[in-house]
């Protein structure tokens, strides 16, 4: 159970796509939801830190990256340059009827 929940969140894959050797998918998702909600998670965490811990394999020394990827204008949903935000997808002026 635990793997099966485990291989869903390292991979990052949906529930469904859970390996056949797993089970029914239903099974992890069901435990893993319950044991969010009533806490479970977060007792087992404590006493893994808290075990980690006392044996000195945490050193609470960490990193911060704060690199900037900029996403190229195009790709971001600029307007082009010289856009006036007025689609003329769907006909030519010519071809609608004047008012009148």
């Amino acid at each position: 159970m635990i793997n099966a929940i485990c291989w869903v969140k390292r991979t990052g894959s949906p529930w469904r796509d859970l390996p056949e050797r797993y089970g029914p998918w239903k099974t992890p998702y069901q435990r893993f939801r319950r044991w969010a909600a009533d806490g479970t998670w977060a007792v087992l965490k404590q006493q893994v830190l808290a075990l980690a811990e006392a044996d000195g394999d945490i050193d609470w020394d960490a990193q911060v990256d704060s690199t900037i990827v900029r996403v190229h204008q195009h790709a971001a949903g600029a307007r082009k340059r010289g856009s006036t935000g007025t689609s003329h997808r769907h006909g030519k002026a010519s071809d609608v009827p004047a008012a009148g």
